[in-house]
């Protein structure tokens, strides 16, 4: 007799990702297009490139769902490890892009490490907290040895140099702690003791001091620092309420540098105006509200801590970058989830939100029927049997 029922994966969160990397096939391609024949003597190239990421992201993506989420409590400190052991490679041997070695290369085959840590390091503290429980608020034994691989990994993202990408690391991983129930006070004393840090690091740096000049001043004066920054919001005048049509923006082949990375939302902004813009977002709204509520329904800690870490940083990561080509927040290097160049997000990404959907299944929160034996019917001898006409719908929470 069949008793069980097996539960469906969150379909608003899967149909979201998979929108988002459909959606930026066409964005990329157009972006990208004009630069590519210049360079490589065909449009297609780049697209080329970006359809090969879609196609590991997404499946990376199927690969997350299928594996039952309890499996990385007892892989992510390994994880975590090797992924340090890559960051520190990359400061050794990394391949040099504008002065800054992010990039880990291995023959034709290139990625950035940081975004593979950023996630292993979410993943391991969402074991610890989940393994401590209150001993999270005990300052030597649950939050210091926390605090210390948050340090190693931001350190060593920090070292490339690459401040955007550190920052998230630490805001999410105080995120993190602060749903685990850190004390309050643990918590701001190390937001106390990394502020001058941060300070200092900035200083340190004349492109980073200049950078930061540049956005509080906003004035002609700061037109060169902040080139691509004033481009990429022309682009989103231009763009007006219903875009200039695809493959139409003129931002892309005379202005906007390298507008298929970081800056991708702009040439949305410019085809698709507002209402392409918007769509974009309320995907990303879509996938913060399914992501909160898998973690809301979660059956134990570590799913509701992983469901929270991961969903916080696909929706944070796409408000700063849209925050950025709007110009309301500083440029960083931050790219747009599943919507920007680079395969390193995008298959980061996808694999995590796999993750997130795979919790989801374990929740309740779509069961599917399921046809189970009826008892009690009766044959012609007065023998009960089994009839396999029955349904059963698992109760929605």
């Amino acid at each position: 007799m069949m008793t069980g029922q097996k539960n469906h994966v969150d379909v608003p969160l899967l149909f979201s990702a998979l929108t988002l990397m459909a959606l930026s096939l066409g964005v990329v391609y157009s972006a990208s297009a004009t630069w590519a024949m210049q360079k490589f003597g065909e449009s297609e190239h780049l697209l080329n490139r970006h359809t090969l990421k879609i196609l590991i992201g997404t499946a990376a993506l199927f690969v997350g769902m299928k594996i039952n989420y309890p499996v990385y409590r007892r892989l992510t400190k390994p994880v975590l490890m090797i992924a340090v052991v890559l960051l520190v490679a990359t400061l050794i041997t990394g391949g040099e892009v504008k002065g800054a070695s992010r990039w880990l290369r291995m023959g034709s085959f290139s990625f950035q490490p940081s975004e593979f840590a950023k996630f292993a390091l979410l993943f391991h503290l969402c074991t610890l907290i989940a393994n401590k429980n209150d001993l999270v608020r005990d300052f030597r034994k649950g939050f210091l040895p926390m605090m210390i691989w948050v340090g190693i990994v931001s350190l060593l993202v920090m070292l490339q140099p690459n401040l955007s990408t550190a920052m998230m690391i630490l805001i999410l991983s105080l995120l993190v702690l602060l749903v685990g129930r850190a004390r309050y006070s643990h918590l701001m004393l190390a937001f106390a003791a990394l502020v001058p840090l941060l300070l200092l690091y900035i200083v340190s740096a004349e492109y980073r001091m200049r950078r930061l000049a540049g956005f509080l001043d906003g004035s002609e004066m700061s037109t060169r620092t902040n080139y691509q920054l004033l481009q990429g919001i022309i682009g989103f005048g231009n763009g007006g309420l219903f875009g200039v049509g695809p493959g139409e923006s003129k931002q892309r082949d005379f202005f906007l540098p390298e507008s298929y990375g970081d800056f991708v939302f702009s040439i949305v902004g410019e085809e698709y105006g507002f209402v392409g813009t918007m769509t974009f977002l309320a995907l990303f709204v879509v996938i913060m509200i399914r992501g909160f509520k898998i973690a809301k329904f979660s059956q134990d800690g570590f799913g509701y801590y992983l469901a929270i870490a991961v969903t916080s940083a696909i929706t944070l990561n796409a408000i700063v970058n849209a925050g950025v080509t709007l110009g309301v927040l500083p440029t960083t290097g931050l790219p747009m989830p599943f919507v920007s160049y680079g395969g390193s997000s995008i298959v980061s990404s996808a694999f995590a939100v796999g993750v997130v959907l795979n919790i989801s299944a374990h929740t309740g929160l779509h069961p599917r029927a399921v046809k189970v034996p009826v008892l009690g019917m009766v044959d012609a001898s007065g023998e009960e049997v089994e009839s396999s006409g029955g349904v059963m719908f698992g109760k929605m929470h």
